[in-house]
């Protein structure tokens, strides 16, 4: 089970978050510096818990919060390596229910599941999960054993807030865990008022990584008090719906889901005139989806569906109200078999341990008043009928969000199968739609991924919803032209007839032939075919939307500049030149070689680091030269709990790998150095390539240099990073080099200008900008662009942003950002660098050898294009080789 793109994005998400929180040592500093990265300003740390990071990603019901979270752990276990390396892998996992502890407890547990399966390969197989009822009694739970795995323990929130008798034994001295008292056990972090025995100090010695699954629910005082008492180190929340004092640093969008196939949208609603009519319309409508199951398994190879109706009743009460008696009795009475028939309420049960997707399993309808709420997930939902009276609003709040996983996770061949279905029966049918978007809202969604229709009034009418939040305007509404007539008392009769001439209702499924699956009821062909057009329209937006692009959560907060008016027409047809490599196909296309745009890790497919030299002067290396410690104090409390490793640590590190063999010495000082490696920076180069090279720069140290190295690791880990970024970028250069005389790389018009930027900061406004406003610039470049823009041929200029996937880089053995893009009068485009005397180094020079590479080849386009290219790198008054001066180069730009 691989990421999804979205999930991915998550992952990167938190991983940059943590890199700025090393970085900044400050909370506030880095939640406000990470989002100004981003374009969003005005973003301020909550601190909830004091002395903690606590973050929040928002993801959408059915966007996989789970195997995010799963994800995450390794990240930031390994984030905070440096500084933790005798740090337990500890985990505190809190749900809301405990109908979702049962399931994460299965999931996480389960050799045979993906989310253990995960977890086995990001920890090497030692995982070990836990429920509170196991660390109270010990059970494989003790010092030892959490030294040597990732150890996770699920809770629920009740299980540590309040003060019920269960709670109590988490607070209660127990003899189970004295593995964990010894006489270095830091007391300072115990509670006092709690023997040290007590689970809650074992917890808090832990201090644990803490995940909060659907964090919404835990935002009183009273859970805010429960997360202080676990002394937790990192606090990640997952929920679809962040409160007001979440720190949220990633979002996920309903189209992302969309796009990869999590979810059935948009959501088609309907408003009948009677209950009768919903339960008919929602009985057809589950009956064709069917179907085109059947069909597109037997036809199409698709894999087994079997869609399910469920009938939302009312409470016991008023004696007109359509309780789940009175629904079960009314399917019986139209000849469904009971066997297909479940109640789900919050006194029966019907579905404890039936496996709803077993393609033996019988169940097509389940009746259920609000016991469907949160951790109850089955993608086989397509349909829900609330049976509402119909003087009532419709309240689908709770139980909305249960049709929109979408089964199997792929996009089915019939696009009926791709959307889920709402029947409602109401006079105050736009109240019930706003309990629809609450619903939707409740699991991540909003107004624009569900259409709508009343068929309530005596006309049809195509008037549109009105919206609920005005940042998210609803698209043109669904108009369902389906013939419903009106109250008929022999309804039931008629529609007893009709259904118990259907294979679907009375027989096995395995015995519907072919003929019988392609029939039709033909009153709701109309609103199939409706709903097919609001569906291929909704794909349509999915398909154009990006992970990238800001939620409208926060496009209030963002700096968003336009382009200026007169060069948007202009500039609209201008591709800016990137690099792309030749590559073979797959034999998937008609051709056998096809083009892809270059990426450095193409340019190290075949670099083998472990046979590479190892000629690394660790003589040079200062003490503590690269402290990430977070020990900056301020009246805010923002100060997080990563120190430096300390010098008892320290010691019990050098005496436990000394008392190994010379061999189980170099493994250990190979295992801690490949863990301060940010193996993403190397990437396509394998782990095991870069361990192998560790283990020949170990074996090579001398006594002192291994004691040494135990003192100041980080110290020696930059050293060889820094070798083997030199080692990368040589034999990149080469196979870039190579690539150009033989054409398997060729610059193509790529890079479009966006019609939108949205810089951290704001340049001083200057004549002829591409926008609006420009990105900050020093001193230096705005003397520079000054000059530049006062000269006659200058058409325009834009400051690049040096953001990946948002500004021009020009993408080859290095990925360069030339800090301006200029346009002459002579169509003319210049890349230009300027730099402060100070920058002479090996970065400049290799940005100088590609720069002038991507100039060689861009002025072949010309004739194309009809455009010059030119780059210019210009030093402020240092002569270096291959650049300018800044007073040379605008007398050169000013003849061009």
């Amino acid at each position: 089970m691989e990421l999804k793109d979205y999930q991915l994005k998550v992952i990167e998400d938190l991983e940059t978050f943590l890199e700025v929180v090393i970085e900044k040592r400050d909370m506030f500093d880095a939640f406000k510096s990470y989002w100004e990265d981003k374009g969003v300003l005005k973003q301020h740390y909550k601190n909830n818990i004091k002395g903690v990071p606590h973050v929040c990603t928002k993801v959408p019901t059915a966007g996989g919060k789970t195997f995010i979270a799963v994800n995450a752990l390794k990240s930031v276990f390994q984030a905070f390596y440096h500084s933790q390396p005798l740090h337990p892998k500890f985990v505190v996992w809190l749900v809301p229910s405990l109908t979702i502890l049962e399931q994460t407890v299965k999931h996480l547990s389960n050799p045979e599941h993906p989310y253990r399966q995960q977890l086995n390969k990001l920890f090497n197989g030692r995982v070990q999960v836990f429920e509170k009822a196991d660390l109270l009694q010990g059970a494989d739970f003790n010092a030892g054993s959490v030294k040597e795995q990732l150890s996770i323990v699920v809770m629920t929130f009740d299980s540590l807030r309040g003060r019920s008798k269960e709670v109590l034994k988490v607070y209660q001295d127990n003899g189970n865990l004295a593995s964990f008292l010894s006489a270095d056990q830091d007391k300072s972090v115990l509670l006092p008022e709690y023997d040290a025995s007590a689970l809650i100090n074992v917890i808090r010695s832990l201090k644990p990584l803490v995940v909060v699954d659907e964090s919404h629910n835990a935002e009183t005082p009273l859970s805010v008090e429960m997360l202080q008492n676990l002394n937790p180190h990192f606090i990640f929340d997952l929920t679809a719906t962040p409160r007001n004092n979440s720190n949220i640093i990633s979002y996920v969008d309903a189209m992302a889901l969309k796009k990869q196939n999590m979810v059935k949208l948009p959501v088609i609603v309907a408003n009948q005139r009677n209950q009768e009519d919903v339960i008919m319309a929602a009985l057809k409508m589950r009956h064709q989806l069917e179907r085109h199951a059947i069909k597109e398994e037997q036809e199409a190879g698709g894999k087994y569906i079997r869609p399910i109706l469920l009938f939302q009743a009312e409470p016991k009460g008023k004696e007109d109200n359509t309780t789940f008696e009175k629904i079960k009795q009314t399917l019986l009475d139209l000849n469904i078999p009971e066997e297909q028939i479940k109640i789900k309420t919050a006194t029966v049960n019907e579905l404890k341990d039936i496996e709803l997707m077993d393609r033996d399993c019988p169940v097509r309808y389940i009746i259920t008043i609000n016991a469907l709420k949160e951790g109850w997930d089955c993608p086989f939902a397509y349909v829900l009928a609330t049976l509402a009276n119909k003087s009532s609003v419709v309240d689908v709040t709770q139980i909305v969000g249960r049709v929109l996983r979408m089964p199997h996770v792929r996009k089915h061949q019939c696009d009926y199968l791709n959307m889920s279905y709402v029947f409602t029966s109401s006079n105050q049918f736009e109240q019930t739609l706003q309990k629809v978007v609450e619903g939707l809202n409740n699991a991540g969604f909003s107004e624009r991924d569900f259409r709508a229709k009343d068929f309530n009034l005596e006309e049809p009418s195509t008037e549109q919803v009105k919206p609920i939040t005005p940042e998210l305007p609803l698209e043109q509404p669904l108009v369902l032209e389906l013939d419903v007539a009106g109250l008929n008392p022999n309804w039931q009769d008629e529609a007893e007839q009709e259904l118990a001439n259907d294979p679907l209702f009375t027989a096995n499924i395995d015995n519907v032939n072919d003929d019988e699956i392609i029939t039709s009821h033909t009153d709701l062909d109309e609103f199939k075919k409706q709903a097919l057009a609001q569906n291929r329209a909704y794909e349509l937006e999915a398909s154009k939307s990006s992970n990238d692009t800001p939620p409208p959560d926060l496009a209030k907060d963002m700096n968003i500049h336009k382009m200026m008016p007169q060069w948007t027409e202009l500039v609209a047809n201008l591709k800016l030149p990137q690099f792309f490599m030749k590559v073979t196909s797959s034999g998937f296309f008609d051709e056998d070689e096809t083009w892809q745009k270059l990426d450095r890790a193409n340019l190290l497919s075949e670099f083998e680091l472990a046979k590479k030299d190892i000629d690394i002067n660790f003589d040079t290396i200062d003490v503590e030269m690269a402290k990430v410690d977070l020990t900056k104090v301020s009246d805010n409390e923002s100060t997080a709990r990563f120190t430096t490793l300390n010098k008892a640590d320290k010691e019990r590190i050098k005496k436990a790998i000394y008392s190994q063999s010379d061999e189980g010495q170099i493994i250990s000082i190979v295992n801690t150095l490949f863990e301060l490696i940010d193996k993403k920076t190397y990437y396509p180069i394998a782990d095991q390539d870069i361990t192998a090279y560790l283990k020949r720069i170990v074996e090579s140290f001398t006594p002192e240099q291994i004691g040494d190295c135990l003192d100041n690791s980080w110290g020696y880990v930059k050293k060889i990073k820094e070798k083997i970024n030199s080692l990368t970028t040589d034999y990149a250069i080469n196979v870039f080099k190579n690539g150009l005389v033989t054409n398997e790389l060729q610059l193509q018009p790529a890079f479009i200008l966006p019609p939108n930027i949205t810089p951290k900061e704001n340049a001083p406004s200057l004549d002829k900008s591409l926008y609006m406003k420009e990105g900050k610039i020093n001193p230096l470049e705005a003397n520079v662009i000054r000059r530049i823009a006062s000269l006659d041929n200058i058409l325009w200029w834009h400051r690049n942003i040096d953001r990946k996937g948002i500004g021009f880089e020009i993408n080859g053995f290095i990925n360069h950002y030339p800090d301006f893009i200029i346009m002459t009068k002579n169509n003319c485009l210049l890349l230009l660098e300027t730099k402060g005397d100070h920058l002479d180094n090996s970065e400049s020079r290799n940005k100088i050898i590609l720069g002038k590479d991507w100039e060689n080849q861009a002025r072949t386009l010309k004739s194309t294009t009809g455009i010059d290219y030119r780059y210019f790198m210009a030093f402020e008054s240092k002569k270096v080789e291959g650049a300018y001066l800044v007073d040379d180069v605008i007398k050169l730009i000013e003849k061009l």
